[in-house]
């Protein structure tokens, strides 16, 4: 007897692969540029994104994790450029932070910060980053639903990587990892993925009523 596996795929073949990304670049200018120079200049846009919105951030004098809008960034990032240019994004982001730019939350940088506290968190980060990518191609992004799916398994990758890496650096146990680095975050988080996710389909929107863009 055989088990019919649902498929995570929630576009047509036609239109699988597609982001939110593609259509950002007007038709006039991206028939001027090479593929290879659009991706490009997506991934950069990315970054910035990510390194603006850990611009914003609240130290908290009991732990070594602030809150910021990384995953908001992150989220946004990943969803709007897909699996590939989505992981690029972050990724770059974090290789110009350990090279001695300041841009991680903070204002930090260098490779103590990656092996640091919070160096968990900025690994998820690509990794959720192309996750996130990778649903949005297969069209998750299109409906509310789908989005905030998509980017709540990105947050639980984030935190998947950021607590044990948190513990690991610090020393702390398990459950004071967990009270420093996961639990005071749930509710801002939560509003983040849902802000996240309400981006997608109202974007969608915006490029159903220009069809000559698609």
């Amino acid at each position: 007897m055989s088990v019919a596996i649902p498929s995570l795929t929630r576009v047509p073949v036609t239109e699988k692969g597609l982001t939110i990304a593609d259509f950002l670049v007007p038709v006039r200018v991206a028939e001027r540029v090479s593929p290879l120079l659009r991706n490009v200049g997506l991934v950069l846009a990315g970054a910035l994104v990510i390194y603006l919105t850990a611009r914003i951030a609240i130290p908290r004098p009991d732990s070594p994790v602030p809150y910021t809008l990384q995953n908001l960034g992150i989220l946004v990032a990943g969803g709007a450029l897909g699996f590939r240019r989505g992981g690029m994004a972050a990724l770059l982001y974090l290789l110009l932070g350990v090279v001695g730019l300041p841009f991680f939350a903070e204002g930090k940088a260098g490779l103590s910060i990656l092996w640091g506290a919070t160096g968990g968190y900025l690994v998820g980060f690509v990794f959720a980053a192309a996750l996130v990518g990778r649903l949005a191609e297969l069209g998750w992004d299109r409906r509310i639903g789908g989005a905030i799916g998509a980017t709540l398994l990105g947050t639980v990758v984030i935190y998947a990587v950021g607590v044990p890496w948190l513990a690991v650096a610090t020393g702390m146990s398990a459950q004071d990892a967990i009270a420093n680095g996961l639990t005071p975050f749930l509710v801002v988080d939560t509003l983040k993925l849902l802000a996240a996710a309400a981006v997608f389909p109202a974007a969608w929107w915006v490029v159903g009523r220009r069809p000559s863009d698609r």
